[in-house]
Order: structure tokens, then sequence, then C-alpha cells
């Protein structure tokens, strides 16, 4: 059986090496989807012996889906790795067991996914680690088509590797900051679909049980019904003192602050900006969004 990692990027020169490095002993192939870096991401990678593809980026969703139709009919597994993103010498030898036992029925796998922010591990908050699908079968998966909060879709069984993938960011704040901008954009979009349906995705981006599916659940069903704002500090009061974030530390404060009320109250705010210029403008939710957010949803 045969291992090929995917690994999308852009201007990811200060963490691609590291990436490739971490699955080159695992990996019978590597391929990374560029889509239009202007650092040394490709010259790197290249160097490195990956294939290197390049893509006008959408969605990370869609990237990720046409990587698949990339890949030749005898690819047997695929790995989903993010360019800033660590394997752990653990999970590494649970992948490499798992694909030479041709994953023993199964069609993909979870991993545990933690953060670090500011180079310190989040440990606190009720967040992580996290199981995600991140190995799938060829032509068993496929990722949710989101603008954001997608997820690795499996037509069987899911297993559970060993070990973790750690989040290692080495951007600045200012980085992670205009990152999140553009992250409340892309959830607005998925709010505002809530209502509207303009996507019309239908039923094809239902996640079943698990704590993904309990998670979209909350999110769409519960926190999305809260006043916009006021939820974003109760949400950031559950997860720095109910689940006890505070010790995290100094690091872990900016994080939850940041991540957890910001955030959140960014993408609340947002939100209210796009209504309320659907309502001055008695235009539809996609116009409005590509008026006040720069997003066309019609591609």
């Amino acid at each position: 059986m045969t291992l090929t990692t995917v690994i999308l990027t852009f201007n990811e020169e200060r963490h691609i090496a590291r990436a490739i490095g971490a699955v080159a002993a695992v990996s019978d192939r590597v391929v990374v989807v560029d889509s239009g870096s202007t650092d040394g991401t490709v010259d790197i990678a290249t160097t490195l012996g990956a294939q290197v593809l390049v893509h006008p980026f959408v969605t990370q969703a869609r990237q990720f889906n046409w990587a698949l139709s990339q890949l030749p009919a005898d690819t047997d597994w695929v790995f989903r790795l993010d360019a800033d993103e660590v394997v752990s010498p653990a999970l590494a030898q649970s992948l490499a067991a798992f694909v030479a036992q041709d994953g023993a029925g199964a069609a993909g796998a979870e991993v545990l996914r933690r953060i670090a922010f500011l180079g310190r591990p989040i440990r606190w908050g009720g967040l992580f680690p996290v199981p995600i699908v991140r190995v799938l079968r060829f032509g068993k998966g496929r990722s949710e088509d989101r603008w954001m909060d997608e997820h690795i879709l499996l037509d069987g069984p899911v297993a559970a590797l060993k070990g973790e993938l750690l989040d290692d960011n080495l951007n600045s704040l200012t980085w992670w900051t205009a990152k999140h901008n553009a992250y409340a954009s892309r959830e607005v979009v998925e709010l505002l679909d809530l209502e509207h349906g303009f996507l019309q995705r239908g039923t094809a981006n239902t996640l079943g049980g698990g704590q993904a599916g309990l998670k979209r659940w909350l999110k769409e069903k519960v926190y999305s019904r809260l006043p916009g704002g006021l939820r974003a500090l109760v949400y950031f009061l559950y997860r720095y003192l109910l689940r006890a974030g505070f010790l995290d530390g100094r690091e872990g404060f900016a994080f939850h602050v940041l991540q957890g009320f910001w955030y959140r109250f960014l993408v609340d705010t947002k939100l209210s900006e796009v209504r309320a210029y659907m309502a001055r403008q008695s235009c539809s939710a996609p116009d409005a969004i590509e008026a006040v957010l720069g997003i066309d949803v019609t591609r």
C-alpha cells in the first residue's frame, strides 16, 4: 500500500521544509498544491522532491478536492496535511502501520490535532486535542464544499491513529490576525447560508455522529441562535473559566481572548454589517457579501 501526502500552500517557505521532512519517511509521494506563492515555497518543495501543482485558490475544500482529482488511479491512501502542521513521531509511526495494514477495513482515519499559539501548545479551554479526519482511502472520501470549517467526509468506517498533529505556525501575530480577519468573512458566508440557503448544497455536507458532528450541531442550532456579540463573550468565559483556559498561561490568555472572543465578536459584527447592507439596499445575501466582504460566492 502507498501513501500520498497532500499539502496546500501559499507563501509557506517558513514551514514547508518542516512539513515535508516530517512525512518524508512514511510517504511514497508528497504533492504540494500551491495557489501562487511569491516566496520560495515552490523552490523548496521541488528541491525536497515533492511534486508541485499550481491551482487558483477559492476555498480550502475545493483546493483539496481538486488535488484529489489530480492523483493517479493507482493511489491507495491520502494524508491531508497543512504546511504549518508538525507530525509527531508517534503519529508518523501510527500512520505508517495503518497504511501497511491497508486500514484494516476502514475508509480513513482521524488524527488528534492541537494548536500552538505564540510557541505554546494550548492544552485547556475544552478545545484540544481535536479528532479530525485527515487520512482517506483514495476514492472513499472528499472534503465538504464549505467556505469555512470544512471536514473530510468518508464513505465507510473511521479508524483512530495514535500521536498528535500540532498546528505550530511560526508567523507573527499580525499575520495571525489578518488570517482570522479573512476567516471571519468566510464564516459570515456560512452563517448567512444557514438563513438563506443560497449555496444550494442540499444535505451533501451533513456530518454524521462523533465530536465533529456534535460541534457542528451546537454551532448551527444553538450558538447561532444566541444574541450576536453577547454569545462571543459567553463563549470566551465558558472556555477561559469553566474549561480552565487560564491554565494555559500568558500565551493561553492571549489565545483564548483573540480566538475565543475577538474572532467570534468580529464574525458577529461583520454579520451585522452585511445584514444592514441587505436592508438598506434591498439586495440578496450574495450581493451584499460581495459588496461588503469582497467575496464572490458564485465562484
